[in-house]
């Protein structure tokens, strides 16, 4: 048997959409990423927040109608209810500097120029990426470390805690053997 509800999560650029497609694809099953859900699309991306309960209703109607799943990103307050849908939850671990080159290098693969000084989303990216630095170490940002841990400790199912280091196939080999119950 396989455990069919599954819920990675960790920093800013840890990886966590990248091991979920990666499962998904391997498996059959749907991904969904919760940005999708917590940003209303706009041009530019990621900048108008979706009303809790509205997001709330799409990620539910999606998780019921797929069966079998994985959610990458942070629920953490807004996600609450869906805690007792997860039979296990991964969390991604990164260290900071590798982290953050990764970030560096998805946000001008997504924008190009436009993310350098005098660019159109500059200032965008710039506080995005100041917003991402601070996930160790700040209790200020919305998506943190001490936050997360917390929030893990809530979790009624398995926890995989997965430090990133390695390469996709290898932590999709770990989060696949933690999924058989």
């Amino acid at each position: 048997m396989m455990r069919s509800r599954i819920h990675l999560f960790g920093a800013s650029g840890s990886g966590t959409t990248t091991l979920g497609k990666a499962i998904c694809r391997e498996l059959g099953w749907r991904h969904f990423d919760t940005d999708d859900f917590f940003w209303v699309a706009t041009d530019p991306p990621y900048t108008v927040e979706r009303p809790v309960e509205e997001r709330r209703r799409a990620l539910a109607r999606e998780l019921a109608q797929a069966g079998r799943w994985v959610v990458s990103g942070s629920l953490c307050g807004w996600g609450d209810v869906f805690i007792p849908e997860f039979e296990l939850a991964v969390f991604v671990r990164l260290p900071q500097p590798e982290r953050m080159a990764r970030l560096r290098v998805r946000e001008h693969r997504r924008f190009g120029d436009a993310i350098l000084e005098g660019g159109a989303l500059h200032q965008q990216s710039r506080e995005f990426m100041e917003w991402a630095a601070a996930y160790d170490t700040s209790d200020q940002v919305s998506r943190n470390l001490r936050k997360h841990q917390a929030w893990l400790a809530t979790l009624p199912c398995p926890v995989l805690e997965l430090g990133n280091e390695q390469s996709v196939e290898a932590s999709v080999r770990q989060i696949l053997a933690a999924m058989r119950v």
